[in-house]
This record gives C-alpha cells, sequence and structure tokens, in this order.
C-alpha cells in the first residue's frame, strides 16, 4: 500500500526503529542501574519514541513533558524557542533525561539544557532517536543517539508536517 503522496524515501524502517529503541533502553538502564530517572519528553515530536523508549527500560523511571516552539508552522527552525508546557515536576537532585525525536540545529536542544540545568538536577542528558550533524549550530551534547540522518525534513514515528502524518510507523522525508 503505497503512503500518503508527501513522502518520499523511507530513512529508517519500523523494525529498525523497534530494535534501535530496545538498544537505547539497554543502554540507558545499564547506565543509570540503580538510580531513578525522569524522562522528559519534548512534546509533541518525540511521543512515540518516548513511550516506546520508556517500556524497554526496565529501572525505575518517571515522565514528564515539555512543549517547545521553534517552527511554527515551517519547515526550518526559527531559533526562536518558546515554552509552550513547562514540567509539573521539580528537578532539583534528580537525574533528567530529555527525551527528543529530532536534534537539528542544536537551538531549541541548547536552550532547553540551559533552562533544565538552571534547575539544579543531579545530571542532565539527552536522548535523540534522529539528529541531523550537517545542520548542527549549536554542537549538542548528546549522550544517546538513535539515528543521524541527512539534512531533509523528515516525518512519521511522532514527527510531523503541520501536525500531519505523525502516524507513520517509519521514519521518511518529504519529496523534494
Amino acid at each position: 500500500m503505497p503512503g500518503p503522496p508527501e513522502i518520499g524515501e523511507i530513512l529508517v524502517q519500523s523494525d529498525d526503529l523497534n530494535h534501535r529503541v530496545r538498544e537505547l533502553g539497554r543502554q540507558i538502564s545499564a547506565d543509570y542501574t540503580g538510580e531513578s530517572i525522569l524522562l522528559v519528553g519534548v512534546l509533541k515530536g518525540a511521543l512515540f519514541f518516548l513511550a516506546d523508549l520508556m517500556r524497554a527500560i526496565d529501572i525505575d523511571c518517571e515522565v514528564d513533558f515539555m512543549a517547545v516552539s521553534s517552527y511554527g508552522s515551517s519547515t526550518e527552525s526559527s531559533g526562536v524557542v518558546r515554552i509552550l508546557k513547562d514540567l509539573e515536576t521539580s528537578i532539583e537532585g534528580r537525574h533528567v533525561l530529555i527525551v527528543e525525536g529530532i536534534v537539528d540545529s542544536g537551538l531549541t536542544l541548547s536552550y532547553l539544557m540551559k533552562n533544565l540545568g538552571a534547575r539544579e538536577p543531579a545530571s542532565l542528558a539527552v536522548c535523540s532517536l534522529l539528529t541531523k550533524p550537517g545542520r548542527f549550530k549549536v554542537k549538542p551534547d548528546l549522550k544517546y543517539v538513535g539515528f543521524e540522518i541527512d539534512d531533509r525534513f523528515v516525518v512519521g514515528y511522532g514527527l510531523d508536517l503541520n501536525q500531519r502524518l505523525r502516524n507513520l510507523p517509519y521514519v521518511a522525508a518529504l519529496k523534494q
């Protein structure tokens, strides 16, 4: 069955996503053995990844969410970050893992790291499903990465185009 007409090349198949998320869950569990971690999902793009990742982690963990905007309705990051939804939980003294769907320019993540770092967590790290190293304007400190991809606008597995195409079970580039 063909996908939506906007979809070009499939970059990461569903089976590859599932396999890599399980690997990341095992690595995070091993790295934080004996600790409790707070997973901070960055809405809305990280939702699918966060849900699957949390199920792959076998240590004590909690979840909270932030919603930030740097894109608006564009396919290019504006570099201006707005917090639309903040955490409901204090992170002071806690091990915090930011869970991102994609790190593009690094600007939004840099802002989040500074913002959350000022709240005095015991540790602060990042897990991103996808990165676009060729687009980095700020080199992010990423502890866990699922896949590196080329500089293409992608959708699926939670990532969207104007709130559409999040439900695709794979990650695909838009047609040029």
